[in-house]
């Protein structure tokens, strides 16, 4: 199937590292973040792990919960678990999926036949709290992901979910926002107490609301 920004999440049960699971019960209120790979014990992927497990915090305070794919099984990935909390000096403790029937993949749409006719490619999802996909984005396997970007997207994602504003290119936490074209100047002087920078009558900047 082919996914779709927008789409609900489709919702699946899986093993995994932290026991079986239903996702979107296992996402409950939360938002959410799917990334798959390749196979386990391969490089870029276990550094990828490991950078998700030292971010622990900093997706609890956006209130996002993670899950890794991978179609190896699931003792395979309890042994890689131990091969990333040691190699990238972490704690692995979300969950990671154990896909063997493919099932998840075929699901979001994760095996290219280009790439390979078995293996995930490296795709990644930002779910919703109202279970629907708001990003996804596919790396080849050379390139590891940036999850700093990761988070300034959730960042805007989120911000953008509660405010009638757009986050403009490069925008980061604290810096000023774009007021959306679907308000007035008029009314986004009212709405935006901080002020309002008109550029153009279409590019106004206002600071990041609360």
């Amino acid at each position: 199937m082919s996914i779709h920004l927008g789409d609900t999440a489709p919702n699946f049960t899986a093993n995994t590292t932290e026991g079986t699971i239903d996702f979107h019960a296992y996402l409950g209120e939360s938002w959410g973040v799917l990334f798959s790979h390749p196979a386990d014990f391969t490089p870029v992927c276990t550094t990828e792990l490991g950078r998700t497990a030292l971010l622990k915090e900093e997706f609890a305070k956006r209130n996002v919960k993670v899950l890794a794919v991978s179609v190896d099984p699931l003792d395979k990935h309890i042994q890689w678990v131990k091969d990333i909390n040691e190699t990238q000096h972490c704690t692995v403790d979300f969950p990671i999926i154990a896909d063997e029937d493919r099932k998840v993949a075929t699901l979001y749409d994760m095996i290219h036949p280009n790439a390979s006719a078995t293996f995930t490619v490296r795709s990644l999802f930002i779910i919703g709290t109202d279970k629907k996909i708001k990003l996804f984005i596919t790396y080849p396997a050379s390139t590891g992901r940036n999850f700093v970007e990761v988070l300034r997207v959730i960042d805007s994602l989120q911000l953008t979910a509660n405010h009638s504003v757009a986050t403009p290119a490069d925008w980061k936490e604290g810096e000023n926002v774009i007021v959306v074209p679907a308000i007035s100047t008029e009314d986004a002087i009212l709405k935006f107490p901080k002020g309002v920078d008109v550029i153009k009558p279409y590019l106004r900047y206002t600071p990041q609301p609360e």
